[in-house]
C-alpha cells in the first residue's frame, strides 16, 4: 500500500509541476480565469470531458451502477452527455460572442450590477459542493488504499487539490485536463482488459446474472417516474449553467471551437462513462455483497490489477478528480471574486486581481473540506451542487440570451422565487421534484414579472 501513496503522490507532483509551468504565462485576471480567449478544439474537447468526468463518473457512477442498475446512471453518465450537447447546440455561440468572462457577467450586460451580484452569490455554492464531491472521493481513495483515517485522507486531499489549484488558471487547468483525460481513458481501459482476460472474472457469466429489472434506464422498483424526470431535469439543468462550463465556452478562441468542444466533449464522455457502467452492471458478481458501493471501482482495480498497474489506475483515479476540482474550486473564487468583490474595488491592479482570486480558491477550498467531512455519499454532494438555486439562473440564462423580456426587478424576483422555493422543497417541505417545481417557479416569475415590467414602462 505504500507503493500505492507513492505513486499518488508522484501523479499530484507531476500535475502541479505541469501547472507551474503553464501558468508561468499568465499576466492578467483574464488569463487566469479563462485562458486569454485562446484555448484550441482539442484542448477545450477534453477540458469539458475531464472536468466532467470526475469522481461521481468513476467511483459514485460506478457504484450507483453496482446498487441500482442502470437507473442508477440517470446522472452519469446520460445526464450530463446530455447537458455538454445541449451547451453546444444552444448556447455555447451566444454566450462565447457576448465576450464574458464568468456567467454572471451576462447578468451584469443584461440587467445590472445588482442582479450580477446576487447571481454569483446563489451560483458560488454550486461549484463548493462540486468541489466538496471532489475532495471526498479523493479521500475515498486515498481510504481505499492505505490504513490512513478518513478524516486525515479527506484533509491530505483538501490540502493537495487547494494548492494544485492555486497553482495556474484555466489555462494550466486545460492543459492537465488533456493529459488528465488521457490517463483516466486508459486507466479505465487496463481494468476493464485485465478483467476480459481474467478467468476468475468470468464475465459471460457475470454478464447472465444481472437482474434484468437493472437493465432498465427509465423507472425500476425503487424509483417513481416523477424522480427519474426530477434526476433527469435537475443534472441537464444544473450542469448547463454551471460555470466550469461555462467557463470553457469563455476561453475558446472562437465560437466554433466552443460549439464542437462541447459536442464532441459530450460524445467523448458517454463513450467513456459506459465503462465503469457495464462493470458496475456485472460488479455484484465480481465483488459480491460490497458493503460500501463507493469502493467497489478501487476495490475491483485492486483484485484484478497487478501492483504496478493498480499504481496507474489509482493515479488515474486522482487525475479524474483534481481535473474536477480545480475548474471548481476556480468557477467559486472567479464568481465571487470577479463578480462581487471587484466591482465594489474597480481599480484594483491585475496583479490585485490575480492575488484576490487565489486567496477565493484557498478560502473556497477551506469550506468544501467541511462540507465533505459531512456529507454521507458523493451522490448527496452532486445533487446538492446540481439544486441551488440553479433554476432561476437557468431561467434568466435562457431568457436573457434568447429575449429582450424582463429587466432588473424582473431578474431579482425570479432568482429569488427560484432559490426560495428550492430552499423550501428541500429543507422544510420534503418534496420529490423540488427542483421541476422550482423552475416552473421562475419561469412563470420571470414571464409575469417581466410584462408587468413592461407594461408599467409603456404607462410611464
Amino acid at each position: 500500500m505504500n507503493l500505492v501513496l507513492i505513486g499518488i503522490a508522484a501523479y499530484v507532483l507531476a500535475s502541479l509541476l505541469i501547472g507551474l509551468l503553464v501558468s508561468r504565462g499568465i499576466r492578467s485576471e483574464t488569463d487566469y480565469l479563462i485562458a486569454g480567449r485562446r484555448i484550441g478544439l482539442t484542448l477545450a474537447t477534453f477540458s469539458m470531458f475531464a472536468t466532467w468526468f470526475g469522481a461521481e463518473s468513476c467511483i459514485s457512477a460506478a457504484g450507483k451502477f453496482y446498487k441500482e442498475g442502470l437507473v442508477g446512471g440517470t446522472t452519469d453518465p446520460f445526464g450530463y452527455t446530455v447537458a455538454l450537447v445541449l451547451v453546444g447546440l444552444v448556447f455555447a455561440v451566444p454566450l462565447w460572442k457576448r465576450g464574458l468572462t464568468t456567467l454572471a457577467d451576462l447578468f451584469a450586460q443584461r440587467y445590472g450590477r445588482g442582479v450580477e451580484r446576487f447571481a454569483a452569490l446563489i451560483m458560488a455554492p454550486t461549484s463548493l459542493f462540486w468541489a466538496a464531491a471532489q475532495i471526498r472521493a479523493f479521500g475515498q481513495v486515498l481510504h481505499a488504499s492505505s490504513n490512513l483515517e478518513f478524516t486525515l485522507c479527506l484533509a491530505l486531499a483538501a490540502g493537495t487539490v487547494i494548492l494544485y489549484t492555486c497553482a495556474g488558471g484555466l489555462l494550466a487547468d486545460v492543459v492537465t485536463d488533456l493529459i488528465q483525460g488521457v490517463a483516466i481513458v486508459v486507466g479505465l481501459l487496463l481494468i476493464l482488459g485485465a478483467i476480459l482476460v481474467s478467468s476468475e472474472a468470468n464475465l459471460a457469466e457475470a454478464w447472465r446474472a444481472v437482474d434484468p429489472e437493472k437493465l432498465r434506464l427509465f423507472g425500476g422498483p425503487d424509483r417513481s417516474g416523477w424522480e427519474l424526470l426530477e434526476l433527469w431535469a435537475l443534472t441537464i439543468g444544473g450542469s448547463v449553467v454551471a460555470q466550469e462550463v461555462v467557463s470553457r465556452v469563455l476561453g475558446a478562441k472562437s465560437h466554433a471551437v466552443a460549439r464542437n468542444a462541447a459536442l464532441l466533449g459530450g460524445g467523448l464522455y458517454l463513450a467513456v462513462g459506459l465503462i465503469p457502467a457495464f462493470l458496475g452492471l456485472v460488479g455484484p458478481h465480481l465483488l459480491p455483497e460490497l458493503a460500501d458501493p463507493e469502493h467497489f471501482l478501487p476495490r475491483l482495480a485492486e483484485k484484478f490489477l497487478p501492483t504496478l498497474v493498480y499504481v496507474l489506475f489509482v493515479g488515474a483515479l486522482v487525475s479524474a478528480i483534481l481535473s474536477t476540482v480545480d475548474s471548481t474550486l476556480l468557477a467559486a473564487s472567479s464568481l465571487v471574486a470577479h463578480n462581487v468583490v471587484l466591482s465594489f474595488a474597480p481599480g484594483l491592479t491585475e496583479r490585485q486581481k490575480l492575488r484576490v482570486a487565489r486567496a477565493g480558491v484557498v478560502v473556497f477550498g477551506l469550506i468544501a473540506f467541511g462540507l465533505a467531512s459531512g456529507a454521507e455519499s458523493i451522490f448527496e454532494l452532486v445533487q446538492q451542487a446540481n439544486g441551488v438555486g440553479s433554476s432561476g439562473i437557468l431561467a434568466l440564462l435562457v431568457f436573457g440570451l434568447f429575449s429582450r423580456l424582463g429587466g432588473p426587478r424582473t431578474a431579482a424576483a425570479t432568482l429569488a422565487v427560484g432559490l426560495a422555493s428550492w430552499a423550501w422543497g428541500t429543507y422544510v417541505a420534503g418534496w420529490t421534484c423540488t427542483y421541476l417545481i422550482s423552475l416552473v417557479c421562475s419561469a412563470v416569475t420571470y414571464l409575469s414579472a417581466g410584462l408587468w415590467e413592461k407594461h408599467a414602462g409603456q404607462t410611464c
